[in-house]
């Protein structure tokens, strides 16, 4: 993790609650404040291809946490989280697929610990494309018995 990391995610439930609080149309808010939130916690991760893929991870299970917590709407977070990290990809050495990825399964953990309802919504928030890229959502998070 880097040391920008705790900064990161700290700040990210301010700027939900603050989006959540601070608009009319939540949902654009939403969205804008999650790609805002990855595009920020990239920039401090520099150009190292696993902290860039560990810290969108986190940034958007914290952003869906967070977002939970203050009762936004998911979806839309979760696809303002892609669209984020898609738009910082190539800065840190990533291709848009391998953010898209990082984003979506964050995001995808975090909702399913939320709930069962969370997770679908937030798996039928990524699929498909976003951004005129496709979501592979790899689910980590799937115990085996």
């Amino acid at each position: 993790m880097s040391e920008n990391q705790p900064n990161v995610i700290t700040s990210v439930k301010d700027g939900v609650v603050n989006a959540v609080e601070g608009t009319g149309d939540i949902a654009k808010a939403v969205i804008k404040s999650a790609a805002g939130t990855v595009e920020t916690a990239l920039k401090g991760a520099g150009k190292m291809g696993a902290d860039a893929v560990e810290t969108i991870s986190r940034t958007a299970s914290s952003v869906i946490k967070n977002t939970a917590e203050v009762g936004g709407d998911l979806g839309h977070a979760a696809t303002g989280l892609v669209e984020g990290a898609i738009r910082s990809a190539k800065s840190v050495g990533l291709s848009a697929e391998e953010a898209a990825s990082a984003a979506g399964t964050g995001a995808l953990d975090a909702a399913s610990k939320v709930g069962s309802k969370a997770g679908e919504t937030v798996r039928d928030a990524l699929t498909g494309t976003i951004a005129g890229t496709k979501v592979v959502l790899k689910e980590p998070f799937k115990s085996t018995p």
